[in-house]
């Protein structure tokens, strides 16, 4: 049975691989691309404009108010007392050494 059926597969296949189809040839047209061509004279210089309006002038400010008087700052603590000394000290200055 195998062979039954791969004769004719194959019989079909050779049949339409014979088949000899000249191919199909689609011309498209040539895009057409805008070449620049050279350029032309220079232009005349255009005309100066219009000089502008000046603007407003703007307001004075106000003036600012005068800042207050800062206070007196606190008296520090008075000192105690210094002590008395209780002996007399003499100092005796030497005298200049004899050359």
């Amino acid at each position: 049975m195998n062979h039954t059926i791969l004769i004719p597969t194959l019989l079909a296949m050779l049949s339409l691989g014979a088949c000899d189809r000249a191919p199909t040839v689609v011309n498209m047209p040539a895009e057409q691309v805008a070449v620049p061509g050279p350029m032309g004279p220079q232009g005349n210089t255009g005309s100066q404009g219009a000089q502008g309006m000046m603007g407003n002038e703007g307001m004075q400010g106000n003036r600012g108010m005068q800042g207050y008087q800062g206070n007196e700052g606190s008296q520090g603590a008075t000192g105690d007392t210094g002590k008395t000394g209780d002996a007399t000290t003499v100092i005796v200055v030497p005298s200049a050494p004899a050359n």
